[in-house]
């Protein structure tokens, strides 16, 4: 929310407009001080939920007490539609930039997804209708070209929201192309806790790693116990352990329980007391140790693929991501108007917060994946045509630009109460929906 009302506070000046203050957050100021020729408020809030920007002549009125002649004339109301125009589309803008920024960020340093392997497939879920098999990889779902089940997934949830027949390219391990038409008419969006390849019904196969210790982030459980690089996992609480996925599960269910290792430590076994942090997941408590695995080359290559791009590649590629999330938001929001989508998958800030500290807990690259989607989201939410929301202001300033009068003091009051109304329903509903996760879990 920062970057967003840093949009309109850059624009209103680059504009000629007098801004009074720039506050991040609301409630009661933290700290404050003014700055500048035009002595411009800079505050810090308790609340640290958005932030506003306050200029001269945002009121409907043009006339101002103690304010000079000269200062009248950089009031907002003053100023042509087209600026008004400009500094309410800003805010949006700002968001949808730095989506594309940090997006831009992540595929310069390399995208890295598991290799889409059709692996087993839930019971009587549309994929198993199809003759698919196992070891088949996907080529193309809906005729876009996929490398990573996060790229199906990405295209599944665009495709699915048509209602209709997608298609699905593969190819078979003695690379025979085959196509397939799947069924995605009767998906089911109101279950929020099937992911959509797992409504679809494909499951995927993580591939049987060795349990070898890789890298140990310090500080953590595991640095703090005496875990190793190269350390290999042998058994947890005297059982054995068969891959890198059983022990992440078995340490995932003892958060602050003390676990015993069994490990191999070049030619010597040594056993280690360690006791995983917890960590909240889904709205469930797991246990994290902080260490990651180590894996041969070739074993990487065979399950997981990177994707690596140029400076100008990864430019346009984040561009396009950025598009395709906000039109996939748009046409959600359109969904759920129109009663095709459920309501209950609009969120607050109790389940942000929470997705927030989990993607920073799974590592930098997914967090900043988050922030981008977060931002989308923000700019998106406020274009819609609601008064009280920059959308909302941009429809009056549209009425006005192309009518050549502004839209009347009454009207503007009428729809400032249908804003407010409509979008403390909005905040009630995505409360109601992060009280009710939390509830049920």
């Amino acid at each position: 929310m920062t970057v967003h009302e840093y949009g309109h506070f850059q624009v209103a000046r680059w504009c000629g407009v007098k801004v009074l203050k720039f506050s991040i957050g609301f409630g009661q100021p933290l700290w404050r001080k003014k700055f500048g020729k035009d002595q411009t408020e800079y505050v810090i809030a308790a609340i640290p939920l958005g932030g506003y920007v306050k200029m001269l002549g945002e009121d409907t009125s043009s006339d101002e007490p103690d304010v000079s002649d000269e200062d009248m004339s950089r009031a907002l109301n003053r100023q042509s539609v087209g600026k008004r125009i400009a500094i309410v589309l800003a805010g949006p803008l700002a968001n949808l930039l730095l989506a594309i920024f940090l997006y831009w960020i992540l595929f310069m340093t390399g995208v890295v997804g598991i290799k889409p392997i059709v692996g087993k497939f839930v019971e009587n879920s549309p994929v198993a209708m199809l003759s698919i098999t196992s070891g088949e990889i996907i080529q193309e779902v809906g005729n876009q070209s996929v490398s990573s089940w996060q790229d199906v997934r990405w295209v599944l949830l665009k495709e699915t929201l048509k209602k209709s027949d997608v298609s699905i390219q593969t190819v078979t391990p003695q690379l025979e192309i085959k196509s397939y038409q799947l069924n995605v008419s009767k998906i089911d969006f109101d279950d929020e806790k099937l992911d959509i390849l797992e409504k679809i019904g494909f499951i995927i196969d993580m591939p049987k790693i060795t349990p070898k210790i890789g890298e140990v982030i310090k500080g953590s459980p595991a640095e703090l116990a005496g875990l190793k690089a190269n350390d290999i996992v042998l058994e947890l609480n005297q059982t054995k352990v068969s891959d890198w996925d059983a022990f992440v599960k078995e340490i995932k269910s003892h958060p602050e329980v003390e676990v015993t290792l069994l490990v191999k430590r070049g030619t010597q076994l040594v056993n280690i007391s360690i006791t995983p942090e917890a960590i909240v997941d889904k709205d469930k408590k797991i246990g994290r140790i902080g260490a990651g695995f180590s894996m041969q080359q070739s074993e990487l290559d065979k399950f997981f693929t990177t994707t690596h791009y140029s400076v100008a590649g990864a430019f346009l590629k984040a561009v396009g991501k950025t598009w395709d999330t906000a039109t996939f938001s748009l046409k959600m929001l359109g969904n759920m108007v129109l009663g095709n989508v459920s309501w209950k998958g609009m969120s607050g800030p109790v389940t942000i917060a929470n997705y927030a500290g989990q993607s920073a807990n799974m590592g930098l690259k997914v967090f900043i994946g988050f922030l981008a989607l977060i931002s989308i989201s923000i700019g998106v939410l406020n274009l819609l045509p609601i008064p009280v929301l920059d959308g909302g202001h941009l429809m009056y300033y549209m009425f006005e630009f192309f009518t050549g009068r502004p839209v009347s003091e009454a009207a503007m009051n009428v729809g400032q109460r249908i804003g407010v109304f409509l979008l403390a329903c909005m905040m009630v509903l995505a409360l109601y929906n992060d009280i009710n996760r939390l509830i049920t879990g």
